[in-house]
């Protein structure tokens, strides 16, 4: 039984990202994604303003009047989400933890998609692979998928952002629109990215909290690696070790967006306490100038 007060978490994101699929992302998520292709539906007459490049000349020569071929997209596609549950997206300084910002993120980018005829399924995923749900549409579903990103508990701890894209692989035969988000703290998946992109639409969502960039003055603090469970006493005072956090901060992030940049990925960048509409927004226009 699901307690209470997760339900009632469940209906407030669901109205606030029904509520942004419809108004903030309508058109841009249609037009940032191609369907699986053209098929030819009728001809119609030229009119002035029409592609010349449309018409239809066996048609045009038998008529002696100008008629153009008219295609419908093939519209239905399949958005996978591969979401980070490990225990760093515990982690929140402001008012919403990371997993609480990857719910509401999630649940946008599947109204976003059912709204547009698409399916969705669900890949939960730690160290190990936690719970795939296959792909379907409907609110219905939408509900569960938002279900299943707050509520369910992982039973590993880390993170192995290559077993997920390997599960990907072996799993959706078709290509699909994977949005692969997480913290990214782990290292050597750079080889599996590249092998899911040859076959799928690969989109990074980089999910951080800003104390993971910026240690607070606060004098002696007992840090916990939330993953691996390792606890350290640190002065906070000490103004080499805060400087020394933050160059390392920025390098792993630096190292991260390097391996995006040489496979040619542009990955989202969503912080908690802040709005991830903007972000999704602009990712989506830079798609559409680009199709």
């Amino acid at each position: 039984m699901i307690p209470r007060e997760v339900l009632q978490k469940i209906r407030r994101i669901q109205i606030r990202t029904s509520h942004l699929a419809d108004n903030l992302l309508a058109g841009q998520y249609h037009s940032a994604f191609k369907g699986r292709g053209v098929e030819f539906e009728e001809v119609r007459p030229y009119r002035i303003g029409d592609d010349v490049r449309a018409i239809d000349w066996n048609v045009t020569a038998r008529t002696g009047e100008p008629f153009i071929k008219l295609f419908r997209e093939e519209r239905q596609l399949t958005v996978t989400l591969l979401v980070d549950l490990s225990a760093s997206q515990g982690l929140g300084t402001h008012w919403q933890s990371k997993r609480e910002l990857v719910a509401e993120l999630g649940a946008s980018l599947a109204f976003s998609a059912i709204r547009n005829n698409d399916k969705v399924a669900l890949t939960l995923f730690t160290d190990e692979i936690e719970k795939a749900i296959p792909p379907r549409s409907g609110s219905r579903h939408v509900l569960r998928v938002i279900r299943e990103l707050l509520y369910c508990q992982p039973i590993g701890h880390g993170t192995n952002v290559s077993k997920a894209l390997e599960h990907l692989n072996h799993t959706s035969k078709r290509r699909s629109i994977a949005f692969l988000v997480s913290d990214f703290q782990d290292a050597d998946y750079e080889q599996a990215l590249k092998v899911a992109r040859r076959k799928h639409d690969v989109i990074p969502i980089v999910v951080s909290d800003r104390s993971e960039f910026e240690l607070p003055n606060v004098g002696l603090l007992e840090l916990v690696d939330s993953e691996t469970g390792e606890m350290v006493m640190v002065d906070t005072s000490n103004r080499y070790l805060r400087k020394l956090y933050a160059e390392r901060a920025q390098a792993m992030a630096e190292k991260r967006d390097q391996v995006f940049k040489r496979l040619g990925m542009d990955p989202i960048h969503v912080h908690t306490g802040e709005e991830f509409a903007d972000p999704l927004r602009k990712f989506f226009h830079q798609r559409e100038l680009r199709r």
